[in-house]
């Protein structure tokens, strides 16, 4: 059943963004209708032309939407003024919220980004490289053996790592507790033991740089997709 009642404090537009994504990451793309978004916030199916195009435009809108997101947050959360350390910090906490709050969002980007129009995922993938490098110019600064330029793919790396860990919520969470199912750790557990993984996780990648004195990875370790 959907969440009407929560929804309903919402402006429209984003009672459809929060339907659409919800029934898209439950059900993919391809097998939900408007008719059905339509539905679940209440107005007949046609009525949501008046806010979205079709199906296409609320999947870009929600995608491009949480990229753009992201990255303003990240370029906020950075620019603290309260040095590298303290902005890597804060990167974590924010992309912790983010997935923990939004984890439809985080299906919907595995499983549709296919989905999306040339030139929409394209501009998803421009923003997504944006935030990337951001990061990685934080964590090379938080962490001075991976600031020499030979670890560089070291840093690019455990970044993309560290993106996969936070992103794992959908799976590592558990049931969504919105719907009123049990969860394996509580949020607050979670958000904590995922900051905790991704400090260590850039803490172990600047002592590996500096134990090999060359800044190369690992043997056997892998690299990001470009």
């Amino acid at each position: 059943m959907p969440n009407v009642p929560a929804a309903s404090a919402l402006p429209r537009r984003d009672q459809i963004r929060r339907e659409a994504a919800r029934l898209f990451a439950a059900r993919g793309f391809l097998g939900v209708g408007v008719d059905e978004i339509g539905k679940a916030v209440g107005i007949s199916g046609p009525g949501l032309y008046r806010h979205f195009a079709g199906k296409d435009a609320m999947l870009a809108d929600l995608l491009i939407g949480i990229s753009e997101r992201l990255l303003e947050e990240g370029r906020r959360r950075a620019g603290g003024g309260d040095g590298p350390v303290a902005a890597l910090d804060a990167l974590i906490g924010g992309h912790v919220d983010f997935a923990l709050n939004d984890r439809d969002l985080i299906t919907l980007h595995d499983r549709e980004l296919l989905n999306l129009k040339e030139e929409d995922r394209r501009t998803v993938r421009r923003l997504q490289r944006g935030y990337v490098e951001l990061w990685v110019d934080v964590v090379r600064q938080a962490y001075p053996p991976l600031a020499d330029p030979a670890a560089e793919p070291v840093a690019r790396a455990t970044v993309h790592a560290v993106f996969g860990l936070i992103n794992s919520t959908p799976h590592s969470l558990g049931p969504n507790p919105d719907q009123g199912e049990r969860s394996a750790l509580q949020r607050d557990g979670m958000a904590a033991l995922l900051h905790t993984l991704a400090h260590g996780a850039f803490a172990a990648a600047a002592d590996s740089a500096a134990a090999s004195g060359d800044g190369s990875a690992p043997a056997g370790a892998l690299s990001p997709e470009p």
